[in-house]
This record gives structure tokens, C-alpha cells and sequence, in this order.
């Protein structure tokens, strides 16, 4: 099951966190992307998801608070 590790609005920044990730061997997917490039600021974000089992070491990873669900 995917769980939200946080959004951001920044396509950029999404693919960053993204590779990070993934680097450390935590696959993550985002959701939304093409949205957000179509519609602009318009939009509320680019989801970040990742497997909920991986969720702790994913925020520890990014320096991501325990509760946050946002950029």
C-alpha cells in the first residue's frame, strides 16, 4: 500500500526528492505530476508517495517531520 510522504508544487523539486530517494533504495512514485505542469500555480501539488513500510526511513531521509503531509 502507498502512502503520502509529502506534496510539493515544484516539479523539480519532486523529481529531486524522488531520486534521493531512490538512491537509498526507497522507491517512490509521484502522483499528479503532469497536472501540475499543465495547470500551474493553480494546482494544489505533486504527491510524493512511497511504500507505507518505508514511510519512517523516507521522512528520516528527507529530514521530513513525523506528521507531514506537505511542502
Amino acid at each position: 500500500m502507498l502512502a503520502e510522504l509529502t506534496t510539493v508544487t515544484d516539479v523539480a523539486l519532486a523529481q529531486i526528492l524522488r531520486g534521493r530517494l531512490a538512491a537509498a533504495g526507497i522507491e517512490a512514485v509521484l502522483f499528479d505530476e503532469g497536472f501540475s505542469g499543465l495547470l500551474g500555480g493553480g494546482f494544489p501539488g505533486i504527491r510524493l508517495m512511497v511504500i507505507a513500510d518505508d514511510l519512517p526511513a523516507a521522512r528520516g531521509l528527507l529530514g521530513l517531520p513525523e506528521n507531514e503531509a506537505s511542502d
